[in-house]
C-alpha cells in the first residue's frame, strides 16, 4: 500500500508553540519535491514532547495542507494502549489515511502484549495501520513471529524496521508478505535490495528529492542510478546522526532558513563542534 519515500516531517516550535506557517511550508517542500508520503508526529517530530492537544493540531494542519496529494500516516503510538487506541481514532477522524505505532516503549511488554496492543488497536480503528519496530529507542523489539501474526490482520499492512538489522527484514520477507519501509536511512537502499518498498526518512526533511529519487530509481530497475545517489547522500546521512534525532535535522532545516531553532528539552539545540561538519556536508549537495 505503501512505497517511495515518506517524510518523517520535524515538528517546528516558535515561543514555545507550534509554528503553524513553518509547518504548512514544510510540507510543501515536501510535496514539490518528490516526497510519497507525510508522517507527522513521529519520533523525528518530538511526538513525546507534544500534547494531546498539539498533536491532535499538527495532524490537522498537514491533513489540511496535503489535501489529499500524498497519503498521511500520523504517528499515534504509545506506552499506552489506550492513549495510542485515542490517538489513532482521532488520525482516522481528521483524515489521515494511515497510522504509525511505535512499540510500547519502556513497559517492555510481552510478545502476547504486544501482539495484543497491535491487534486491539487494529480491531477497534478501521484504518490502515504500520507498526514501527525502533527497540534502540523503546526497550523491545517485536519478533518476527508476532509480526507474522499481525500481518493477518487485514488493517496491519506494513512495519517500519528500524532495527539496524538486515537479517530481522529478511527473515519477515520469509514469514509473510506485510510491506517493509526501512526506518534507517543508512539502509535504505540495503533493504530495498531485499525487498523492502520503501522508507520513512528523517534525511528527506533536507534532502527529499535526492531520497525520492534514490527509492523511485531502486524500485523502477535502475539499480545503478539509486547506488550512485545512496552513496552520494551517505555523508549526509551519517552527519545527521551525530546527536540524538532530530537534533542534527532541525539545525540542518535551520541552516536553510526552513524553521528556527528550537527544540524541547530534554533535547538540546546542536553543539557547536558539530555544526561546522554539518554544513560541510549540505554544501557538498548543494543545500546551501
Amino acid at each position: 500500500m505503501f512505497s517511495g519515500s515518506l517524510c518523517a516531517i520535524v515538528t517546528p516550535f516558535k515561543n514555545g508553540k507550534i509554528d503553524e506557517e513553518r509547518l504548512v511550508a514544510l510540507v510543501e517542500f515536501q510535496i514539490q519535491n518528490g516526497t510519497r508520503g507525510i508522517v507527522p508526529c513521529g519520533t523525528t517530530g518530538e511526538s513525546a514532547t507534544l500534547s494531546h492537544e498539539e498533536h491532535h493540531c499538527v495532524i490537522k494542519i498537514v491533513v489540511n495542507t496535503v489535501a489529499g496529494r500524498v497519503p498521511v500516516v500520523a504517528g499515534t503510538g504509545s506506552n499506552s494502549t489506550d492513549e495510542a487506541l485515542s490517538l489513532t481514532r482521532y488520525a482516522k477522524d481528521s483524515g489521515a489515511n494511515a497510522a504509525i505505532l511505535i512499540t510500547p516503549y519502556y513497559i517492555k511488554p510481552t510478545q502476547e502484549g504486544l501482539y495484543r496492543h497491535y491487534r486491539k488497536i487494529a480491531d477497534d480503528v478501521d484504518i490502515p495501520q504500520i507498526l514501527y519496530n525502533v527497540p534502540g529507542r523503546t526497550g523491545v523489539s517485536i519478533n518476527p513471529e508476532t509480526v507474522e501474526r499481525l500481518a493477518r490482520h487485514p488493517n496491519i499492512v506494513a512495519i517500519k524496521d528500524a532495527t539496524g538489522s538486515l537479517d530481522y527484514a529478511s527473515e519477515i520477507r520469509s514469514r509473510c508478505d506485510i510491506t517493509i519501509l526501512s526506518g534507517n536511512d543508512s539502509l535504505n537502499l540495503p533493504l530495498l535490495s531485499i525487498g523492502a518498498k520503501g522508507a520513512i526518512s528523517a534525511v528527506a526533511n533536507v534532502v527529499p528529492r535526492l531520497v525520492s529519487d534514490m527509492i523511485d530509481s531502486f524500485l523502477s530497475g535502475d539499480t545503478k542510478k539509486a547506488e550512485e545517489i545512496h552513496k552520494r547522500i551517505f555523508p549526509l546521512t551519517k552527519a545527521l546522526l551525530i546527536e540524538t534525532n532530530p537534533i542534527p535535522v532541525k539545525a540542518a532545516l535551520e541552516m536553510m532558513g526552513m524553521i528556527g531553532g528550537e527544540i524541547r528539552m530534554p533535547l538540546t539545540p546542536l553543539s557547536d563542534k558539530f555544526t561546522s561538519m554539518l554544513r560541510t556536508e549540505m554544501e557538498k549537495l548543494e543545500v546551501l
